[in-house]
């Protein structure tokens, strides 16, 4: 069960640190709350992960997520059509190994549950419990020598009861599988086309260029 604990906490970096920044950069590139409707309709997320509105507000944010990038295409419109193309061919990518290790997860809380399952037909705790609480009782253990500590019974009782871990998908973020980007490409490139038209100033310089620095503080 810790083996189980420790894989969970490691799978969800995947979530947490990629897939949150592929999904933000697209989402403050694409600005509005109705492009970003559109675009979780379109690839079968219909849920709003890591989504702020104030994403789009913050020029920090939107420098930070769009650091260390390199951009293709001959315009700064196609620079900028293409970027949103391949953040989410690399969503796409994090997303689906994350989704298998959620699987593998899965897989090993189902196993850890039947063999609690197993234990528990194999020892019946019950008996066992019933009688170190006659032990623990005067009347039952007579003269014995000692006898044994007062609630010995009762804190075994807690102790040895085993609960199976909770269901993987009480505990992590369940992604649906996403739609291939050769799938929505032609209706993903007329949503990035609508979204250039609304980015200010700042963010068209970004897209000037074919690459960004990078924070050395990184």
């Amino acid at each position: 069960e810790l083996a189980l604990s420790e894989k969970a906490r490691q799978y969800s970096y995947i979530l947490q640190k990629r897939i949150s920044f592929d999904l933000i950069r697209i989402y403050v590139l694409l600005r509005e709350d109705e492009l970003i409707t559109e675009f979780l309709d379109l690839i079968g997320l219909h849920k709003e992960l890591f989504y702020d509105p104030y994403l789009s507000e913050s020029i920090n944010i939107i420098n930070r997520v769009l650091a260390c990038q390199h951009f293709h295409g001959f315009f700064r419109s196609s620079r900028f059509t293409n970027y949103i193309l391949d953040c989410y061919e690399s969503l796409t990518r994090h997303a689906e190994r994350y989704r298998t290790n959620v699987n593998e997860l899965q897989e090993d809380q189902a196993l850890i549950a039947e063999e609690v399952k197993e234990f528990y037909r194999q020892n019946d705790l019950s008996v066992i419990i019933h009688f170190l609480r006659a032990m623990d009782d005067p009347k039952a253990t007579g003269s014995m020598q000692g006898g044994m500590e007062v609630g010995l019974a009762e804190g075994l009782d807690r102790k040895l009861q085993i609960s199976p871990p909770q269901p993987i998908e009480q505990t992590m973020t369940i992604l649906p599988p996403l739609q291939p980007l050769a799938r929505i490409k032609p209706a993903l490139k007329k949503l990035a086309k609508r979204a250039y038209k609304l980015q200010p100033p700042e963010i068209l310089a970004i897209f000037a260029k074919k690459e960004t620095g990078c924070d050395r503080d990184e």
